[in-house]
């Protein structure tokens, strides 16, 4: 006799069953969409949301940390008089903003000047285009992606077209509006074709003292030859949970870097996925993390090397002050026909207070053997040598503790290349350094 043990389900789980079968009429999408909405949720439903048993979630008990559910967010209002995106103010760039999980184009100023840059709406490019398979991209086998699918109220679709080269970055711009909780599945696809260059900058950004929520998934196909530089920057409101799922796969002789800065946001997860599906290209995935209160945040990489000839770099680095926990989890993948494959990673944790917590967990997972690869991890406090030279040379104690601190995550901030993003990431860093007690 077999006897099936299903765990109970959570007040936020049963909140999102609830929330689907009344929604499922009125989202956006017909016939296949509707048909991968719902097996996206039926998958969901049948796992529930991940906890500390399962491995990539360890650090991130979703199921512990989500105690509710929010409603959808509804449509926005006005446009505020304010910039959406104050961290990027002076740089200068085509922005869409996604509002409530929905292109709204009274918010945003993209002209589309550029010939060789496509835009829709979501909805209107899955429509004209059938033979896009959404969800076809690393990480799409996740419970936070299976609930994007299931929930996605709107977003955009970008194409540069081949040989193109974008010569503003274009600002996709998260915000959440309104004056009660709720929560936004946005979705994004991008595709960028053969031998086209583009910077991209997603944004997120929300009101302090509101539990909203965010379930975030971007599509990003790069194609033979193209350059693309992904720039995300967290500046969610002091009481908001942000899963943010990125899938990338590139073609041959390519280059993808990538940069993450997460600033605000009570408990956040970053998780890109990456697949080297043509031989000769490099990517290049960094990050930086200033946490302070009890902030949660989490960086999850999985970089799949599934043919040979490719070059990875995984560098991040996070500083931790009062009850915050950091976490990173990297995985470097090397399937069997992947030689000559070149994959490093490493992640450093500065710990500035004592009730401040680090997990540091780097994984490589090898099945060829002409290969150079390897990782790294470090946590630990200020050097007390350096920053008694410092104060030796009459600087006070709080701005030796600065310096040495920008001098840390400088390393990774000025790995980008655009000029005006570089400099207004540094001048949020020295913000976020001058705000410490």
């Amino acid at each position: 006799m077999n006897v099936e043990v299903r765990a109970t389900k959570t007040s936020a789980e049963q909140a999102l069953a609830t929330a689907f079968a009344a929604a499922r009429g009125t989202l956006p999408g017909e016939g296949a969409i509707a048909a991968l909405r719902d097996d996206a949720f039926k998958r969901f439903d049948a796992k529930g949301l991940p906890h500390r048993r399962v491995e990539e979630w360890k650090y991130t008990d979703l199921r512990a940390l989500m105690r509710e559910a929010k409603p959808l967010a509804g449509p926005a209002g006005a446009k505020p008089k304010g910039d959406i995106a104050p961290i990027l103010t002076g740089v200068e760039a085509d922005r869409i903003a996604i509002v409530n999980g929905r292109y709204e184009p009274a918010w945003s100023d993209f002209k589309a000047s550029d010939p060789g840059v496509i835009f829709a709406e979501l909805f209107k490019f899955l429509a004209d285009n059938p033979e896009y398979l959404l969800g076809e991209v690393p990480g799409g086998d996740d419970p936070a992606q299976w609930l994007n699918t299931a929930f996605m109220s709107g977003g955009v679709a970008l194409r540069i077209k081949r040989g193109t080269a974008v010569a503003k970055p274009i600002h996709i711009a998260h915000v959440f509006s309104g004056d009660a909780a709720a929560a936004m599945y946005p979705r994004v696809v991008i595709i960028v074709e053969p031998g086209a260059q583009v910077t991209l900058v997603e944004s997120f950004s929300g009101p302090d003292g509101l539990d909203y929520q965010v379930n975030s998934a971007l599509e990003l196909a790069i194609g033979d030859g193209a350059h693309v530089d992904h720039i995300k920057v967290g500046c969610d409101g002091d009481k908001a949970l942000r899963v943010s799922t990125l899938g990338v796969t590139i073609g041959a002789k390519a280059a993808y870097k990538d940069f993450a800065l997460t600033l605000g946001g009570a408990v956040v997860r970053n998780q890109t996925f990456v697949r080297f599906g043509g031989e000769g290209s490099q990517g290049a995935i960094d990050g930086a993390s200033l946490l302070k209160g009890r902030q949660h945040v989490d960086n999850t990489l999985v970089i799949n090397h599934a043919v040979g000839h490719c070059v990875s770099r995984e560098r991040f680095k996070s500083v931790l002050d009062g009850e915050s926990h950091g976490i990173f989890q990297g995985k470097i993948i090397v399937e069997p026909h992947a030689q000559k494959t070149d994959g490093k990673m490493m992640t450093r944790a500065l710990l500035l207070s004592d009730e401040a917590e680090a997990d540091n967990k780097p994984e490589l997972e090898i099945f060829a053997d002409d290969v150079v690869c390897g990782h790294g991890a470090t946590a630990g406090a200020l050097d007390p040598g350096l920053k008694f030279y410092l104060m030796s040379r009459g600087i006070p104690a709080k701005e030796a503790e600065a310096l040495l601190v920008q001098a840390f995550i400088a390393e990774v901030i000025e790995e980008i290349a655009h000029e005006g993003i570089r400099d207004a990431l540094t001048f949020a860093a020295l913000k976020w350094l001058g705000s410490r007690p």
